[in-house]
Parts: structure tokens; sequence; C-alpha cells
């Protein structure tokens, strides 16, 4: 039985041995002082060799970012609350950027811009920590954008298509569908191989959650992951989840995966940045907005592209949502953003209070890549819809007012009337190839024009089950499909007809009563 005495020498000669091994070598630390802190921001002094963008560590653990660097100060964005950091306290320069998890591991969870779980489950088993500020890959790193990202939504593919590597902004006033559209793109891949990145920035805790859950419910949440920076999180927080999102997004495209990335959204992201310069006492510019409001998002933004095939031949494909005041595209981060990225997507409020939606403006959006990569047999469908809708909606305006019409131009109208109709589309019920294909065929061919416009929703609830039984090779196309011959097309709308037979009749005393 051993003594105390027993177990103290015991203690003290493993004590021995621990200090005859331990290396006696100086420590060097950078120590500043906190000069002010408040609002998610603080002013640090005492750390002259401080790097832009390094991480300084407070100290009850908090985190900061290094953002200005004076003379004999430095501007930190705190990257938590601030809790019990006060002005006198003590803060060290780590030497280190800011760098977050990446890997499989994230994907299905919620964390925030650190990488930190907020769904509730285990801390993230990280393959490896990458930094949050990268350089978009080279010029001679990329490749063309050659294959489509198809949204399942029939407005979007077939007049405003995307491809993948694109940058395409989603643009509208408040409350006209911008984040529904780029839910549905992301469930749509359910059926693919794309990954999915939704980032909320300055988003309701609700909002998020809403649509976290249709993910879940209605697409492949093993294959998605969410960065949340929602509106009650720490301004830091809030203005560095986007490129905490690229980061992550990038890991895949590294490794010759394709992704998208959707940043819900840059408007309130361009406030929080605004917010934290003028916190840092920086000079504010246009509508108060610093000078550099136009870089922060380029940097951004520039990180999406298709990688060459010696890079890996993966892809990012970036959908932002950029908010408007009463349909003012003209004004400052809206053109920002516009001329940083391949087109827009504009949604019109009037379209959406007539019940139109996806409240898709066709005169005023654009993709400036999408159409090189355009699925060709979608393509042949759609060549002359924007044209004839644009005409539809031209004379329906003259319509409105009570004027008489000759025939030629009343089946127009009516024709674009089915138009309108056909380009309509629920939520959560994104389109197969297939189902786009036939739709476009039977507006193109007049199959249409017969059915009531009350019954064209059931004459597309109704396709898929259809086409599955009478016509399943349209089914099963892909991007790569050719157009269609003429035996196929001729056989299609046959299928098409008798589909709209009977779902609504097609004489012309009912297309009389349809109108």
């Amino acid at each position: 039985m051993t003594t105390l005495t027993d177990d103290l020498r015991g203690w003290r000669d493993r004590s021995r041995a621990r200090i005859g091994t331990l290396a006696m070598t100086p420590r060097l630390e950078h120590v500043g002082r906190i000069l002010r802190v408040g609002d998610g921001v603080a002013t640090v002094a005492g750390l002259p060799d401080t790097r832009l963008d390094e991480l300084l560590v407070f100290a009850d653990g908090t985190r900061g970012i290094a953002v200005d660097l004076a003379e004999d100060s430095i501007g930190c964005v705190l990257l938590g609350d601030i809790g019990e950091i006060a002005a006198g306290g003590i803060v060290r320069g780590s030497g280190e950027v800011a760098r977050v998890p990446v890997g499989e591991t994230l994907l299905g969870r919620v964390v925030d811009a650190l990488g930190t779980p907020l769904d509730g489950g285990e801390p993230v088993a990280a393959a490896a920590f990458e930094a949050v500020e990268k350089a978009a890959p080279a010029i001679v790193d990329r490749a063309l954008v050659t294959r489509p990202l198809a949204t399942g939504i029939l407005v979007v593919d077939a007049m405003i298509p995307l491809g993948r590597g694109q940058r395409e902004l989603i643009i509208g006033d408040r409350g006209t569908g911008k984040t529904a559209i780029a839910v549905d793109a992301i469930i749509n891949q359910r059926a693919g191989d794309v990954i999915c990145v939704y980032a909320a920035v300055g988003q309701k805790a609700s909002s998020v959650a809403q649509v976290v859950d249709a993910v879940r419910r209605y697409g492949a949440p093993e294959r998605c992951l969410f960065v949340v920076g929602e509106a009650g999180a720490a301004p830091g927080l809030q203005w560095l989840t986007p490129y905490t999102a690229c980061t992550m997004a990038e890991f895949f495209m590294a490794r010759g995966r394709d992704v998208l990335l959707v940043i819900d959204d840059l408007s309130k992201h361009a406030a929080v940045y605004r917010q934290i310069s003028l916190l840092l006492r920086r000079p504010p510019g246009r509508e108060a907005y610093p000078g550099d409001i136009f870089y922060i998002h380029s940097r951004l933004l520039e990180r999406a592209a298709r990688l060459a095939p010696a890079r890996g031949g993966g892809s990012l494909t970036a959908l932002p949502i950029a908010e408007t005041q009463a349909g003012n595209i003209s004004a400052y981060i809206p053109t920002n953003l516009i001329s940083i990225t391949d087109g827009q997507i504009y949604l019109d409020p009037r379209l959406f209070y007539e019940d139109q939606k996806p409240a898709v403006d066709v005169g005023r959006s654009v993709s400036r890549v999408g159409g090189k990569t355009q699925a060709p047999v979608l393509k042949t469908l759609s060549e002359s819809l924007r044209l004839d809708y644009a005409q539809f909606l031209e004379l329906e305006v003259f319509t409105r007012f009570g004027t008489m019409v000759d025939e030629r131009t009343r089946k127009i109208i009516e024709h674009g009337r089915r138009i309108r109709a056909a380009l309509s589309q629920r939520q959560f019920a994104p389109l197969g190839l297939g189902q786009q294909v036939a739709l476009l065929l039977a507006v193109g061919e007049g199959v249409l024009d017969g059915v009531p416009i009350e019954r064209v929703d059931a004459f597309r609830a109704a396709l898929g089950p259809w086409l599955a039984e009478h016509c399943s090779e349209v089914l099963a196309l892909d991007d790569r499909a050719e157009a269609l011959s003429d035996e196929a097309r001729a056989r299609v709308k046959a299928s098409l007809e008798a589909l709209a037979h009977t779902i609504g009749g097609t004489d012309p005393d009912r297309l009389a009563a349809g109108a």
C-alpha cells in the first residue's frame, strides 16, 4: 500500500521528466487593447503587425476579422455577440485568416458562417478547413459554359435558360416570388447530380425554416447545404455568410462536381456591409454605401465558373437575389449586380398581383450565356415562343379598350392566352425536360388552343402520367437530345391531342366558351 510520501515522490519524478523534455524556447504573442466596442464592431490598438483579413481573438474566445488598418488602430468586425468584450480588454492576433470547414459531411446540415451547426446536430467532422476569402479562378483555368442547368420552371428553361457555371441575378420587388424560383431550382436537382448550397443573408428565421422544410419535403436534402446568417445574427456573421457558402461550394467544384449556389439576398448583404462601414467610420459614398461595395460583390460572384478539364471540369453556378424598390432596377445596388452577372430574371409585381406566377417579365429578363447551352430539343421548340408571346402582349393592350378585332387577331390573342397559361406554374412542382418538351409542343402546334383557359392547369397536371402511359420515350429525353424527328413529333402531337380532348375538348364551340 503506497503512502502519501510515495505519491508525492512519484509526482516529483514525473514532473522533472516532463520539464526535462520541455523545449524552453521564446514564444512571440501579438497582444493589443480594445479602444472601443459596440454594434458588432471594435477598434483595437497595439497590433502593428496585423494583416488585412487576419483573425483576432478576444479574451472570451470571440473572434473578429481585421478589415481596416489605420496607422495607430485597427477596425475589426466581430464574428459573434459582444458578450463580455469591453474597452480596455485584451485582444490577440492569430496570424491566420478566417477558415471554415468543408467536405461531404456538411451535406444535409444547417450551419452558420463559421460552420457551427444550427440544426441541433453533432459538430461538423470536417475533412479540411479552407479560407473564406479566395481568388476567383484565372481565365486560363476556366472553360466554356456548355451544359444547361435545368430549373424545372418552363418560362425560365424555355426563354431565359441557364448554364452550369453561369451567374444569373434574380431581381424584383419584395414578395414577388424571388426565393420561390431559387427554391424550385434547388428542388429540381433532386433527380440529378448537382449539389445545392443555399446562403440566407439577413432573412427572418421563419423564412429560412420554410426554405429548409420545402427542400427536405420535395428535394434531395442529402445533397444540399444551408449556410444561415439570419437577421438576428451578428452583422459580421451576416456579412461573412455568402463568402463562407461560396468556399463550401468550391470544395465540390474543385473535385469535378457541379454546384448550384443561391445567395438570398445581396441587397440585405449590401445593407449590412454599409452598416459595418459606417460604424467603422468609413467615408460614405453614393446612398451612404462605401466606395468598395462593387468590389465586395464582384469578388464573390466572379468565383462562379466552369473549370477547365485540367482542373477537374467542375462548375459553380450562382443565383444571387436582389430586391428592388417599386420596380426600380436602375438603383445603385441593382445596377451594380446587373453589371456583374451574366443576365437577370426580373419579376414584375404587376404580373404577380394578376396571379401570373412565376411573375417573370420576359421582356426585361435575359440570359447572356445559357442560350448556348440549352438542350437542342427544347431550343427548337422555344425559338419563336418569346416573339409570339411579345406579340400577344402588345395586341392584348388594345383589346382592353374594347377595340373590335378581326378573326386573325382574335386567334393570336387566344393563342397568346394559352401561352401565358402554360407558362404559369405552381410552386414546388418543377417540370422535367420531357414534360417541358411536350408542353411546348402542345403550345406551338395549337393543341391547347381548343382547351378552355381554366382547364390548362388540369392539362399540365395530367401531362406526366399521360406521357408515362402513352408516350414514355418523351420522358426519357435528356439535355443532349436532338430535335424531335417529324415522325416523333407527329406521334407526340397525336398523344397530346388525345389528352386535350380528354381534359377539355377541342371543338370550336368549346374554344369560344373558354374565351
